[in-house]
C-alpha cells in the first residue's frame, strides 16, 4: 500500500490518552439500506479516553467476527509478554 503509513510504537513512544471506559456488546445486523437480510454478528465497542488537557472524549468502532478475533489474539499476545515481564 503506497502513501498509507501505521504509527509505529517502540520503547521511547509516549501514550498521549488515558483509558476512562471501555464498553462493548455483541449485535446482529439485519438489514441495511442495500439489503434487506444481512444476519451477521458483529462486536461494537465504545471508548472514553481522556487526553492530557483533561478533555474525555468517546471513540467507538465495529468489528466484524474475524477481525474481532484477531484483535482477541494480539490481547493475548501482549498478556503473555506482560507476564515475561
Amino acid at each position: 500500500m503506497e502513501g498509507t503509513s501505521e504509527p509505529v510504537l517502540d520503547a521511547s513512544s509516549r501514550v498521549t490518552n488515558q483509558l476512562i471506559d471501555f464498553q462493548w456488546k455483541l449485535g446482529m445486523a439485519v438489514s441495511s439500506d442495500s439489503c434487506r437480510s444481512l444476519k451477521y454478528p458483529y462486536v461494537a465497542v465504545m471508548l472514553k479516553v481522556m487526553d492530557p488537557a483533561g478533555q474525555v472524549k468517546s471513540r467507538s468502532f465495529e468489528m466484524t467476527i474475524p477481525q474481532f478475533q484477531n484483535f482477541y489474539r494480539q490481547f493475548k499476545e501482549i498478556a503473555a509478554v506482560i507476564e515475561t515481564v
